[in-house]
């Protein structure tokens, strides 16, 4: 009976401590992952470096050390917990003098043990001192003491102690304080930290107090502080002035890690390559301000595995002026010409080619809403009978339009939506044909990813800042692609509207690039790449003002240039050349057009002109005048024809001048040579 009865005993006394040791296990599993949690996110570039401190949940900035110089923690311990490894988490001594004390019966102040205020404050406990809490917290320290070392629990300890001005930790305050590591410290400031841990706030090396507060302290610690030199106030003011846990010149990559939501410490950025782009972004911003430029970003891209080497959406986010805290890479602009080669690429794919024929002249196009648009060249100029290869490299406009119309909208639209996976500001169909003129608007950051499908030989791929597996899409066939990069990497074609000296002209060759700028000049882009990297530079400014007629060449050309000079000259330049394999040469009249091999060559070259039958270019159908004494009416034919108004003939010619004498409807009417006839209708109001 009595082993029977001892049996059960001891059954109940093992399943009591299977569920003592569950529960502590729990609870200690509970505190590792607080701790785990409040480690700041330190931020690498791809070479190790560190970019950035981040804070944690708290708000603070904690970098999380192993171990710390013996006599250091040895004085932490004799000020904190004399007993810290004699006792199982808590000092029970301790624990009975503060009990006596607070039913009056003694006056010595207690203190809880290290592990004690370990928990505290892995618990958030540090405002709320009952003693609720505190039992919850002994509980929580002996599970701690159970399952860690006293040496774990220490170093867990030194790394959560709040110290002040936003710093956790001693390694993260001796940093902020002293600019040094721990190793370094003098006595006297093992001191001043040491007297912080009671007050942080009150009495950190920023305060006055703080050296009576380690001077009294070192006296306690039997230390003879009146020999020890202390870290004055205004020293202290001078380092933290100096030091950043968080570096604000990189808030950008935080933000992209942010927005993408990735964590990770191993980034691809190059930090000296992103210093010396920033200055390049911000000396030459100081001299655009006085053509009203204030703002500038730009993304540098690794190719072909489009690995992001710089961010830069800011000048200088550390100045105060308040655009320069906004990172312009996540805001949405008016993109310009920079959306011409998708239309070219998806317009090559349905058998336009840069030999392709196309009438730059004034066309009419009823907006959704009902009024007119007649598209404009940058110049405000038109030049007849011209090939797409020099419509896209001069950066027409009305070519542009023409192509996007023939293309088809929708089909464009579902380009942008289903293969680049493009989510628009506003709804497509609100652009219209004005995509074409530059007004859709996207984040540099999607511009510069949906880029590189020209780099990448019509594969998109994610931006990638860590070293995972990237994804892949294929958006065009290699030989559009090359259709596209034949004309955007023409400098010579080009020059009517850019000009033979140019800040687009390069030491190597081997580049393409597009420049875009948004009506009254409020944004200026330009895009460039190698098969090595790609560099997107946006100007303008973040409160969407207009410039002073700074272009994508003058103004972002200004210093995509610089930046891609400085690319030339770094590990990045493989010198790879631009491929053009899988393009066929056509000659024609001493000229050398490109296409594909298979091409009906005069079919392709005519499709734009056989779909533009029109005979009149002016006026347009259903054009309203108003009756005026000086009113002239100009028209004007593609090739010279007869003119006749209500029937009645007037001229021949291919421009005439129609003066009409009262108000009402008029049939214009031109017939060719051949017999071929059109008419408009116009209305003059009085």
């Amino acid at each position: 009976m009595q082993k029977f009865v001892l049996k059960k005993i001891l059954l109940i006394l093992a399943i009591l401590l299977a569920v003592f040791f569950s529960i502590s296990f729990y609870l200690q599993a509970k505190l590792i992952s607080l701790y785990n949690g409040q480690e700041s996110q330190i931020i690498l570039d791809r070479t190790g470096k560190i970019i950035a401190t981040l804070p944690n949940s708290k708000g603070y900035y904690a970098y999380y050390v192993d171990s710390l110089p013996k006599e250091l923690t040895d004085l932490l311990i004799k000020k904190e917990d004399r007993f810290f490894y004699y006792h199982p988490g808590f000092n029970p001594i301790s624990m009975i003098q503060a009990g006596l004390t607070r039913f009056g019966m003694n006056n010595r102040k207690a203190s809880s043990a290290i592990t004690q205020q370990l928990t505290k404050i892995l618990l958030g406990n540090e405002l709320d001192r009952n003693i609720k809490n505190k039992i919850i917290e002994t509980i929580y320290a002996v599970a701690l003491e159970i399952f860690h070392t006293k040496e774990e629990i220490l170093t867990m300890y030194t790394n959560s102690l709040y110290l002040g001005n936003s710093s956790q930790g001693i390694y993260q305050a001796s940093q902020m304080y002293f600019k040094v590591p721990p190793e370094l410290l003098s006595h006297a400031q093992f001191l001043q930290l040491l007297a912080t841990i009671s007050s942080p706030s009150s009495s950190n090396p920023l305060k006055q107090v703080n050296e009576e507060v380690a001077r009294n302290l070192g006296k306690r610690l039997e230390i003879n502080s009146d020999k020890l030199t202390f870290v004055n106030q205004d020293e202290v003011k001078t380092n933290i002035s100096e030091f950043r846990p968080i570096k604000t010149s990189y808030f950008e990559i935080s933000s992209f890690l942010k927005n993408q939501n990735i964590q990770t410490n191993k980034t691809t950025i190059d930090i000296e390559l992103t210093k010396k782009i920033r200055e390049i972004v911000k000396r030459n911003i100081d001299e655009l301000k006085v053509y009203g430029a204030n703002n500038a970003s730009a993304i540098i891209i690794s190719i072909p595995d489009n690995e992001i080497l710089a961010l830069i959406g800011s000048p200088d986010p550390d100045s105060l002026e308040e655009t320069y805290k906004i990172d312009i890479l996540n805001q949405a602009r008016p993109i310009g010409s920079t959306i011409k080669p998708f239309i070219y690429l998806k317009a090559f794919e349905k058998n336009l080619r840069p030999y392709t024929l196309v009438d730059d002249r004034e066309y009419k196009y009823m907006t959704a809403i009902g009024f007119p648009l007649y598209p404009k060249n940058y110049d405000f100029d038109y030049r007849g009978i011209v090939t797409l290869h020099y419509a896209l490299s001069n950066s027409l406009n009305v070519p542009s339009v023409k192509v996007l119309e023939w293309l088809g909208l929708e089909q464009f639209y579902d380009f942008l939506t289903d293969d680049l996976a493009f989510n628009p500001v506003q709804d497509l169909g609100e652009y219209q044909l004005g995509i074409a003129l530059g007004s859709l608007e996207m984040k540099a950051i999607d511009l510069a990813k949906y880029f590189t499908i020209f780099a990448n030989k019509g594969i998109l791929k994610n931006l990638k800042i860590t070293d995972s597996p990237n994804e892949e899409k294929s958006i065009a066939d290699e030989k559009y692609i090359q259709l596209v990069n034949k004309i955007i990497s023409d400098r010579k074609t080009g020059i009517e509207q850019f000009s033979i000296k140019s800040e687009l002209n390069l030491s190597q060759s081997n580049y393409a690039l597009k420049t875009g700028t948004s009506r009254d000049f409020r944004d200026s882009w330009i895009i460039g790449f190698t098969p090595d990297f790609l560099v997107l530079v946006w100007v303008g400014n973040a409160d969407n003002s207009p410039t002073e007629k700074v272009s994508g060449q003058i103004g972002a050309g200004r210093i995509w240039h610089e930046i891609m000079e400085l690319l030339f000259n770094t590990q990045y330049n493989k010198k790879t050349a631009l491929d053009f394999n899988l393009l066929h040469k056509f000659e024609n009249q001493d000229n050398i057009e490109y296409g594909l091999i298979q091409d009906n060559y005069e079919k392709y070259k005519n499709l734009l002109l056989d779909e533009d039958e029109s005979i009149i270019l002016l006026p347009h159908q259903n054009d309203t005048f108003f009756l005026e004494e000086t009113i002239q009416i100009i028209l004007r034919a593609k090739e010279s024809v007869e003119w006749s108004v209500n029937n009645i003939y007037s001229d021949t010619g291919t421009e005439t001048i129609f003066t009409p004498k009262k108000s009402g409807n008029y049939i214009i009417k031109a017939e060719t040579k051949t017999g071929r006839t059109e008419t408009v209708s116009v209305q003059i109001l009085d």
